[in-house]
């Protein structure tokens, strides 16, 4: 069986690897998996180095398609482009995407018109917002799909009410919880621990890049007014996003204990996050991390592809509302928040699952 495997930014690539790991695994087993690892390119990351690999304990990629950015059309053509190429040169049995990013779905799709099998991992999750360039490739890439490797049961009844037979859906797990399992003891601290002189508990980490809340100066502003107000004076770690420092750089933002710091490693950055009082997030991904680290999370949307944070997780939905927020950063700081429990099967082994099924599936579509 030959896969190939695409990843088009770096959060992509920390689903893959536990992936090649359990690829490796089963091979030492006796089986005969060979896989090809592409990168699309999507995103330019200046941490995307050799080290990068080396920390996560993985080869580089096979290719960097070196697609970089654009409009959303601009760059899902171009990964196609460039994919449809790397698909004639080096044919395979089945191609596997990872995640919601444009790469995901552009990859499905020449995959499909290739006559090449696609599995998803994190297939079927779903927040129901259109609105989010996201939530289209997720919907796009999983009517494409061969083989849905999912998350949660809430993905499991998304994909059969969309009447996929559930001889095609395999629950597995989180794989980046693997990742998160495997390199927990390797998290250190950041330069910044030092030159702020943060303590555990003492701060606060926020991270914010979906237009809907950093596009608008107004409503940015607003939203960290709400958030310094209610912090009780603790300090707020904030990785800015490019996205982000671009609305930024254009206001007036004074708050002495609002820190902006250049992104951060992963190894870095869940240092911060274990350590933290408490995560303020856009992000999904940051979701499912604080809810296994037992972390109390403010998710700074209106809705969530990941409901099973809020329901059994540490994770509260405030969108917006100012009142909303007041109030969970107030019970954050009481230490009024549930501990929380960790999902079905976010044990740290999605991946070999993935692998045990994916070296019995058919060739061919």
């Amino acid at each position: 069986m030959k896969v190939t495997l695409v990843a088009g930014a770096r959060p992509n690539f920390m689903k893959i690897a536990p992936i090649i790991h359990a690829i490796h695994s089963w091979n030492d087993k006796g089986h005969d998996l060979s896989y090809r690892l592409v990168h699309t390119g999507q995103h330019y990351d200046k941490n995307l180095s050799a080290k990068f690999f080396d920390d996560l304990n993985i080869p580089p990629p096979d290719v960097n398609l070196d697609v970089k950015s654009g409009s959303q059309a601009e760059q899902t053509a171009a990964i196609m482009i460039g994919f449809e190429k790397d698909l004639q040169d080096n044919p395979t049995d089945l191609v596997l995407v990872v995640g919601d990013v444009n790469s995901t779905m552009a990859c499905a799709i020449v995959a499909k018109k290739a006559g090449v099998s696609v599995a998803h991992v994190e297939a079927g999750i779903r927040s129901g917002d259109l609105l989010m360039p996201e939530e289209i490739n997720r919907i796009v890439t999983d009517s494409l799909t061969d083989f849905f490797f999912t998350t949660s049961e809430h993905a499991n009844r998304n994909l059969r009410l969309a009447g996929v037979p559930d001889s095609r859906i395999f629950f597995v797990g989180n794989v980046m919880i693997d990742t998160l399992f495997q390199f927990r003891d390797s998290f250190n601290p950041p330069d910044i621990w030092k030159a702020f002189g943060l303590e555990p508990k003492s701060y606060l980490v926020l991270t914010l890049h979906r237009p809907s809340n950093v596009d608008e100066e107004n409503q940015l502003k607003s939203l960290l007014s709400t958030i310094m107000m209610n912090s009780h004076e603790l300090d707020i770690i904030f990785p800015v996003h490019p996205r982000t420092l671009q609305v930024l750089s254009k206001m007036q933002v004074d708050f002495p204990k609002l820190h902006f710091v250049e992104p951060l490693g992963y190894l870095e950055f869940n240092y911060l996050v274990q350590h933290a009082r408490g995560v303020l997030t856009d992000s999904g991904g940051i979701t499912e991390e604080t809810t296994v680290m037992h972390i109390p999370c403010i998710t700074l949307r209106e809705n969530t592809e990941r409901p099973e944070t809020c329901e059994i997780g540490t994770n509260r939905l405030v969108g917006k509302n100012e009142k909303l927020l007041a109030e969970a950063l107030e019970d954050m700081m009481s230490g009024n928040w549930p501990h929380g429990e960790i999902p079905d099967l976010w044990d740290g082994h999605a991946a070999d699952r993935i692998v045990s099924h994916i070296k019995n599936l058919p060739k061919g579509q």
